[in-house]
């Protein structure tokens, strides 16, 4: 089971590191073609101008949502959650436009602001470590989509079906119990696609 890391932006070897962890084999993608080999994409966090930017002009756009549409797990962490998002506050144009939810940058404030904490997440036993920088906040969701967990009453979690998005960097703690979770999704999506 492969399962790729976006290579344009963010911490790429540390998602590598959870995957593999997690009992996957983990890939940095840099080129649309490595798409074909993969079973499951990771989308990391950094700065999500800057990624929907990077992801134009090396033609990911269609070629993420081609994934998508072949029905392969997309998780998208921080900036990648942005990069899903079907509506980003105060922006006209999404990313991807994916998933069904409307999402806020930076709604937790500036770098200075970042935090750790440990959150209920729908589907994993124990709580899990999450660590938010600079990070965006899922202000509503649409039909299809499962929230999975919330801080302060806002949601910073959710799942709609193969796509996951959470708030927060589960790849900077040693819990990596949300990646295994989306490794199962991943290897759920294998025996159906079969």
């Amino acid at each position: 089971m492969k399962i790729g890391v976006l290579a344009l932006q963010g911490a790429v070897a540390e998602h590598i590191r959870s995957i593999e962890l997690a009992g996957a084999e983990g890939v940095a993608v840099k080129k649309v073609e490595q798409l074909d080999d993969m079973d499951g994409l990771i989308i990391p966090g950094g700065e999500s101008t800057t990624i929907g930017k990077l992801m134009r002009k090396y033609g990911f756009i269609e070629a993420i949502r081609q994934f998508s549409e072949a029905g392969k797990p997309i998780f998208g962490t921080c900036a990648g959650l942005i990069v899903l998002a079907k509506n980003i506050s105060g922006q006209d144009d999404a990313h991807l436009s994916l998933m069904n939810m409307s999402v806020s940058r930076n709604a937790f404030g500036r770098q200075r602001e970042s935090f750790e904490t440990d959150l209920d997440v729908v589907g994993i036993d124990e709580p899990v470590r999450a660590v938010f920088i600079r990070a965006p906040l899922i202000e509503s969701v649409g039909e299809g989509v499962e929230v999975l967990s919330t801080y302060q009453d806002e949601i910073v979690t959710a799942r709609e079906g193969h796509l996951l998005a959470s708030s927060f960097h589960p790849e900077l703690t040693d819990d990596y119990r949300l990646h295994k979770y989306f490794a199962d999704m991943v290897e759920s999506s294998l025996k159906s696609l079969r």
